[in-house]
């Protein structure tokens, strides 16, 4: 398999751009508000050999209570050329702090929620000046539990550091929550956490060759702080924040024979199961990998590449599979590197074009085009917003397409870009989901772009060492169950307590790996969703470097859309390659059609493209002394290059096939198990040292013993049965509009819940898509269709009480009270999905005052005790940025909602039928109606970008709020 492995090696080229630089800011720890807990959970037993608190677990209704309360972080962020050149514009975003957090930091709803208290420093100290302070503490003078540390006067840069990390600047992940950092979420506590994680952080990452101790912090650390330091320092360390790598110091951490009796079987070799495999040494486990190729790696391949005669022997090292490091801000892979010693070479944002001819292009036509190229994309992030979770079964290509405004002289440079974007996404944009294919780009770490002197390969040498691996083991089957795992390799069974499968998203689509007892049709449909790309690459090996060393990447036009990808982009590694080393990039439909290319055939026309561009300047292209071409969906062990999200999938299915099953025996790990850092090197190393972490938890206990209660708000089907509940007997109803708050809270700016219901007219006449059929068609059409196949009765929004009694007395009927809604007030209606976790406070709020009343039936009654049923192990994750509307449920449903999904939606229409909801009239639905449907046939595209759904711009993007 050697050989086929060379010439057919398959390719990941990880690149995600990150942000270029952090601008300064100010971080501003604000104490959170008060937050709601109906019942206190009593604290959980201590964890045996964790010398730190035990965690006290505080139920919320918010998915993640830390981020009802963040500032706005406002800062410059260049456009995301995410892979091959980087783009000009540099747009502003202002966006919640901790939205660069855990996989629901951002929830497309977020309300910006006024800050009352004041920072201001005094001996040493930050203090809270809250005006509401006294009355919360009855005029007690604070102790120090009641402030804010201050470290150091670095806080602003160690923000940035934990930023660059993964961490947001004010608030906890999910995973620190599941970890039990804090007995309770919020107030000063987590606040002096936060400083004390990015310390340790910024510690470590002052000097990556050191293993960092807890005895370095205890005299900057308050003695009242130290509980948290112990926290901290026990999660970061735990789940490879800090102290991993291949260091001296560091590799002096692992046990020379194994301290545990629990084994683990890890599949596959790549960076994820290299990664897991040390870090699971070092605690202890013993540990067996099982890689099928000839070599460690997997989609990271540098190769030798040689090639002249004896007195002139040239010799380069070509990164066949992942290339490039991306972010080295924040890249784990780039602290390797530092550890190495190994020197990064930044890629230069230099990138000239070429066109069919192979005459360089017009600079000034150059902007033109990938202006409107960026504007396109602009466009369709806009459609998306009125869209909802229809833009889920629509393509990114469609939308593309639709806003195109290019004339034929500009469509080759226009293509080029198209076939930037699919190399980046290594799909057809035709595959791309319209409203998730950039879901990862809140996450970028920061920093440049860079290749490593020598390849990637010196990486995957430095993991691999005193890392016992059985090459060419090609696992068929992996048993799991009570009792532990059985791993059949041909007519060999190994056993194992526990196993980590690493292998490729396209390999577990070709069902070669058989699990017994079968994956949960969860996870199958997930796998399903996700797209697997494919990239290519001819590497060839040059006498000497004829296109000069000033310049990394260079591109070249071609006039035919179905071969945009082939050769369109150049990558010169001679600065690190130890040789003249030029690659040729192949995205799209043309990598497809590269599979089936005689490499002759393929090599002849890369030279030709060069000598086009080369010649007419005077430059003599000699025959190059070796070429290697990829096949990378022809490598058994890859089928293809890195994941994507296709049309009909989320960001959601990446978090369920890194989902555990078997009780904690059979774990994922692996690129396209990440939704923070997919199709990325360095996500694919992150998720091993994820997973190490949390099968050294599973063993330990943790996962039974400390979880933080989830909130019932957070099953899609009850909350669906909660509010049909609640609004059974609303606290105002006029016209089509329900509201509900609580009675027993007298402030007018306490929280309410509005819905407005209108007539589900069935429409006849309009071609409909099966749920799972793709199209090309025009963005319009496609969202008329999905419109017509789904429907959805009731929109909603959260507002104050004072609001509610407000808009009651508006006068001129439904027409006029959506018009000062949206005008007046400025509010979205939304999906019942997209309501947030603030209004699930609210909802929570209102759902335990109105357990106390009677209730008004029996059936109230029994709908109100099924509502206290625990939700289904799997928690429902809070889509990012591109999601702007709740998913729907298929993707995040657990097994056990789903076996009873039916009877309990068909609860949820007796109620409704039980007690009838008024309508809009008629004639209001059907101006509803028509609005949406006219957007069909809008051909004026400022017309798209400012006209409204009821009246005026402002509700220009609630398309998605009469959308499912």
């Amino acid at each position: 398999m050697e050989s086929a492995a060379d010439a057919d090696a398959a390719a990941v080229d990880c690149s995600a751009d990150m942000f270029a630089e952090f601008p300064p800011l100010e971080f501003y720890p604000f104490e959170p508000l008060p937050e709601f807990n109906p019942s206190p959970a009593p604290p959980p037993d201590p964890i045996p050999g964790i010398d730190r608190p035990a965690a006290n677990p505080s139920p919320n209704p918010s998915p993640n209570p830390s981020r009802g309360y963040n500032p706005l972080l406002s800062f410059t962020v260049p456009r995301r050329p995410r892979r091959g050149r980087s783009q000009r514009n540099v747009a502003l975003f202002s966006r919640p702090m901790g939205s660069f957090g855990g996989p629901d930091a951002a929830d497309g709803s977020s309300v910006n929620v006024a800050a009352s208290a004041v920072v201001s420093s005094d001996m040493g100290r930050m203090k809270i000046d809250n005006a509401n302070f006294s009355a919360t503490t009855g005029g007690a003078v604070p102790d120090a539990s009641d402030e804010i540390i201050v470290i150091n006067r670095e806080a602003t840069a160690e923000a940035l550091t934990g930023l660059s990390a993964g961490f947001p600047a004010d608030s906890l992940t999910d995973e620190e929550i599941d970890f039990g950092v804090l007995p309770v979420i919020g107030g000063i506590e987590q606040v002096n956490y936060i400083l004390i994680r990015n310390h340790i952080i910024s510690k470590w990452r002052a000097n990556v060759n050191n293993w960092v101790v807890k005895e370095m912090f205890l005299d900057v650390v308050p003695k009242h702080c130290h509980g948290l330091l112990d926290s901290a320092y026990d999660y970061l360390v735990s789940h490879g924040y800090v102290n991993f790598g291949v260091a001296p110091a560091i590799k002096e951490k692992i046990p020379k024979e194994p301290t545990l009796s629990k084994s683990v079987i890890i599949i596959g070799a790549g960076l994820a199961g290299l990664g897991a495999a040390r870090q699971l040494m070092r605690f202890g486990f013993r540990v067996l990998v099982l890689e099928g190729r000839k070599r460690a790696g997997g989609r990271v391949y540098t190769k030798r590449m040689e090639g002249g005669n004896p007195s002139n022997k040239l010799i380069a090292a070509a990164d066949l599979g992942g290339s490039v490091l991306t972010g080295t801000l924040g890249n784990p892979l780039g602290i390797l590197a530092r550890q190495l010693g190994y020197p990064l070479h930044k890629v230069r944002d230099k990138c000239p074009l070429y066109n069919v001819e192979g005459k360089p292009v017009d600079p000034n036509l150059d902007v033109k085009v990938e202006t409107e190229f960026n504007k396109s994309l602009d466009k369709a992030s806009s459609i998306r917003k009125m869209m909802g979770d229809v833009s889920q079964n629509v393509s990114l290509g469609s939308a593309v397409d639709t806003f195109r405004e290019v004339n034929n002289e500009e469509m080759s440079l226009f293509n080029w870009h198209l076939a930037n974007l699919e190399y980046a996404n290594a799909a057809l944009l035709s595959n791309l989901s319209l409203a998730f294919w950039d879901q990862d780009d809140p996450y970028d770490m920061g920093g440049d772009h860079c290749f490593l002197h020598g390849g990637n390969g010196k990486l995957v040498e430095a993991l691999t060492e005193n890392v016992p691996i059985m090459y060419e083991k090609i696992v068929n089957t992996i048993r799991y169950g009570r009792d532990g795992v059985q791993v059949s390799v041909g007519n060999q069974v190994i056993n194992g307590d526990i196993a980590l499968c690493t292998v490729p998203l396209g390999v577990l689509k070709s069902g070669s790996v058989k699990f017994i007892p079968e994956l949960p049709q969860r996870k199958l449909d997930g796998i399903k969703r996700l797209g697997f790309g494919l990239l290519n690459k001819v590497a060839m090996l040059f006498p000497y470097a004829f296109w000069g060393k000033d310049i990394d990447t260079f591109g070249h036009l071609t006039d035919e859309p179905s071969r945009r990808g082939e050769f369109f982009l150049f990558y010169s590694y001679a600065t690190v390659a130890g040789g003249p080393l030029l690659i040729a990039l192949v995205a799209g439909e043309a990598a497809h059609n590269f599979e089936i290319l005689p490499p002759t055939e393929a090599v002849t026309r890369v030279i030709q493209i060069l000598r086009d561009i080369y010649e007419p300047q005077g430059v003599n292209v000699p025959d190059p002394v070796q070429t290697v071409c990829t096949r990378w969906a022809g490598d058994p062990f890859s089928l293809g290059s890195y994941s994507n999200v296709a049309v009909g999938a989320s960001g959601d299915d990446y978090d369920i096939l890194a989902e555990s099953v078997g009780d904690g025996r059979l774990f994922f790990a692996g690129e396209a198990t990440t939704r923070r850092y997919p199709a990325t090197m360095h996500g694919a190393f992150l998720t091993g040292l994820r997973e190490a972490a949390n099968i050294f938890n599973h063993v330990n206990g943790r996962a039974s013993r400390i979880k933080i209660e989830k909130s019932p708000l957070k099953s899609a089907y009850s909350c669906a049965l909660l509010l049909a509940d609640l609004f059974r007997e609303p606290d105002l109803r006029f016209g089509s509009f329900s509201v509900i708050y609580s009675r027993d809270d007298p402030n007018p700016q306490s929280g309410a819940i509005l819905r407005v219901t209108f007539e589900d007219q069935t429409r006849k006449g309009h071609d409909v898509l099966k749920p799972d059929q793709h199209s090309n068609k025009p963005l319009f059409q496609q969202l008329r269709s999905h419109f017509n196949l789904r429907q959805q009765p009731y929109i909603y929004t959260l507002l104050t009480k004072e609001q509610a009694l407000e808009l009651r007395e508006v006068r001129g009927g439904d027409d006029m009270r959506i018009f000062h809604l949206t005008e007046k007030f400025g509010f979205k209606l939304i999906g019942r999905k997209g309501l947030g976790p603030n209004a699930d406070a609210v909802i929570a709020s209102i759902k335990a005052e109105r357990s106390g009343r009677k209730p008004a039936s029996n059936l109230l009654k029994s709908k109100a005790g099924a509502l206290r049923q625990k939700p289904g192990g799997t928690q429902q994750k809070v889509v990012r940025k591109a999601k702007i509307m709740g998913r729907s449920s298929g993707p995040g449903v657990p097994p056990k909602a789903a076996t009873d999904g039916g009877n309990m939606m068909g609860d949820v229409q007796n109620l409704n039928q039980s007690i009838p909801e008024p309508s809009v009239p008629a004639q209001f639905a059907t101006e509803i109606r028509q609005q949406v449907e006219n957007i069909g046939i809008l051909t004026d595209r400022s017309q798209i970008r400012g006209g409204g759904i009821f009246h005026g711009d402002k509700v220009q993007e609630s398309l998605h709020s009469i959308l499912p």
